[in-house]
């Protein structure tokens, strides 16, 4: 019997021999499958980030999505561009008066004849709204994108991201250059470009307060502010402008949690909240938060807390544009614009004596996490951070790049002139006893980021 069932289990191993060896040989293709999967998968990433960047940077200097309907169809601000003999109104923009209110000229989007023209400042061309309409229909002017019709005359133009986020290099001239994308355009005087428009009564009507209240808001931003929450609760207007912050940068974000100066969210909240609300641009946007109707009245009466545009132009490039905001690195600092040693004598500073690591945690320089502290913690007023939905909090801002940010001063309003100031602030607020070349070392350090 034992004789037997040796032989039945030779047999049955004879038998289930090739089906042992087809399940071998497939578990063996199945891995070698799988490598040539995961290298197909590397190079998927790797088109996939390049497509995502290009996309994004066309995205992010081009697209208007739909705030033409706004910024021109709306407040006529195509018409006060294009002056009066241009059929629009007024005086018209110049391209003196474009650069005087901060607005940027893409060097490589000029032809060359006009290029030869503005190499003398003292050019006609600067001083004809006409040259500015050139300059719209070649699409060389940063942040600005005109509409013409078929004759050629400006029927409405839209704004993008690069307005307010980016900036030239003057390689050629003061205000002309090549772009410098995610860089923050502290020159930018929005508020007077806003307020040449003909129908302000659009804001006005909007936000509850009469038009000269709104031009006069307007007029006291000054370069390089805006405010991001006028046209959702109106309390910017009579406050003496001061509701209008500093424009931030967009670079160096990546692994940075939260954006903006009262963190209401990361920087995908950012790019639809600013899109949709305040670029006026058509698309789709939730926030249950601006619901609140004593925190957020114009928001909360007019639905801006939860927009849904039909088409959506906005949600689908989203993506892209924040993925190529991502990939912005930190500019380093011209040679010679900081003393080495004393950088290096102000990064023990920072890191120890000074406690400024314990917020400002390096690499990032901000704090990973949920970054929200008081405003008194900090020494400041809440009435910023008192229209966010936190209520008087700030986000510990990352440091890095501060070179491109030196106009303007410091702070999410600008209350610091100076680096200088702002060290002297802790050095006072923390008790932290530094000595006049402690807090100089740590001004450089500061520089170098």
């Amino acid at each position: 019997m034992g004789h037997l069932s040796s032989l039945r289990g030779i047999k049955a191993l004879v038998f289930l021999m090739p089906l042992l060896l087809l399940i071998i040989v497939g578990c063996n293709q199945a891995q070698m499958q799988a490598v040539r999967v995961d290298e197909r998968v590397e190079d998927t990433v790797s088109a996939y980030s390049k497509r995502m960047i290009e996309e994004g940077r066309d995205t992010f200097r081009h697209e208007t999505f739909g705030s033409e309907a706004f910024w021109g169809d709306a407040l006529k601000l195509h018409e006060a561009i294009a002056g009066e003999k241009n059929n629009g109104v007024g005086r018209g923009l110049s391209l003196r008066a474009a650069l005087d209110a901060g607005l940027k000229i893409d060097v490589v989007k000029v032809r060359d004849g006009l290029l030869q023209t503005l190499k003398d400042g003292t050019s006609p061309a600067f001083d004809d709204p006409a040259t500015t309409i050139e300059l719209l229909k070649a699409g060389a002017i940063v942040g600005l994108k005109g509409f013409f019709d078929e004759k050629g005359g400006l029927r409405s133009i839209g704004i993008n991201c690069s307005l307010c986020h980016s900036t030239v290099d003057n390689a050629y001239a003061l205000g002309i250059g090549n772009r410098l994308d995610g860089w923050p355009n502290r020159y930018l005087d929005f508020g007077r470009i806003i307020s040449l428009s003909p129908n302000l009564k659009v804001i006005s009507d909007r936000i509850g307060a009469d038009t000269a209240s709104v031009a006069k808001t307007l007029a006291g931003w000054g370069p390089g502010r805006f405010d991001p929450r006028l046209l959702n609760d109106g309390k910017g207007v009579g406050a003496d402008a001061k509701g209008a912050t500093l424009i931030p940068s967009i670079f160096g974000l990546a692994g940075v949690g939260l954006n903006s100066y009262t963190g209401m969210g990361s920087l995908a909240y950012w790019n639809a909240y600013e899109i949709n609300t305040q670029m006026r641009g058509k698309g789709t946007f939730f926030d249950i938060r601006l619901s609140e109707d004593e925190r957020f009245p114009v928001s909360f009466r007019t639905g801006d807390w939860s927009l849904r545009n039909a088409p959506d132009i906005v949600t689908p490039k989203l993506a892209a544009l924040n993925f190529f905001e991502l990939a912005l690195p930190v500019p380093t600092p011209p040679i010679g614009y900081f003393d080495a040693a004393a950088a290096e004598r102000g990064r023990a500073v920072f890191e120890g004596k000074a406690t400024c690591a314990k917020c400002h945690v390096p690499p990032l320089y901000t704090e990973p996490g949920w970054p929200m502290h008081s405003a008194s913690s900090i020494g400041a007023d809440g009435f910023i951070a008192s229209r966010s939905y936190e209520g008087r909090l700030y986000r510990t801002t990352p440091l890095k790049g501060l070179f491109t940010k030196m106009k303007g001063g410091f702070y999410h309003d600008g209350r610091f002139q100076d680096l200088r100031s702002v060290v002297d602030h802790y050095n006072e607020l923390f008790h932290l006893g530094l000595t006049r070349q402690e807090r100089t070392d740590l001004v450089e350090f500061l520089r170098s980021l």
